[in-house]
């Protein structure tokens, strides 16, 4: 069966989507708000319509992600920052295939984020304390399956505790589309030999998309 190469371009660029996201965090204390806001709201629809649908049904949530995609597709550097996203992401890849081999772990994440509807009728999806809620499923449920995601950025900012409730609600998000891109038939040998139709892809998508201001 041929491989649809549009969702898996998506999902792939909702992992890289997180590991941009842990990274500004990691570094600055702060996010791109729009592109934050997609990645935690990715988490709360567990039997989407489609892929895209998982992202807002829009394209352009994807932006920072598709962006991320490109510049890890791109890469020949093994240092600095963008040595640090494509770990971020070849990280996430790894710890969702031992979610996928742990059914309890799979059961208790969805019990987990279900429980996140009663908490979201009071407060905002960005709130610290839906943040935090989010950190906790990270802690309790995919931490535990290890190898844990080493983060590094500024000693001070991931000293904040807001921060790290922060980055870890979004590597639950890159967690949640590495699902999400197993689902759609991605796989980790694509990065290395459909290289080329992942990049066309994301491109694609790219140029596809309104300006930025």
């Amino acid at each position: 069966m041929a491989k649809n190469y549009y969702e898996i371009t998506l999902a792939l660029a909702g992992i890289c989507q997180a590991a941009h996201l842990t990274q500004q965090l990691a570094h600055q204390g702060q996010c791109q708000p729009e592109a934050f806001t997609t990645s935690l709201r990715s988490l709360l629809d567990l039997s989407p319509t489609s892929v895209l649908a998982v992202y807002g049904n829009q394209e352009a949530n994807l932006r920072l992600g598709l962006e991320t995609l490109v510049a890890v597709l791109n890469s020949a550097t093994r240092q600095g920052v963008g040595a640090e996203l494509t770990r971020y992401t070849l990280s996430l890849m790894v710890l969702e295939r031992k979610l996928n081999a742990n059914k309890t772990a799979l059961n208790t994440l969805a019990q987990r984020i279900g429980q996140l509807d009663r908490q979201l009728a009071h407060y905002e999806l960005e709130s610290d304390t839906i943040t935090s809620a989010m950190a906790g499923i990270y802690v309790d449920v995919i931490s535990p399956l290890g190898p844990r995601i080493q983060v590094t950025g500024s000693p001070a900012v991931l000293q904040n505790t807001q921060v790290q409730s922060r980055v870890r609600a979004t590597l639950l998000a890159g967690i949640r589309s590495a699902v999400l891109w197993q689902q759609v038939g991605g796989g980790r040998l694509q990065l290395m030999l459909a290289r080329k139709q992942l990049l066309r892809e994301a491109n694609n998508l790219l140029s596809r998309l309104p300006p930025a201001y």
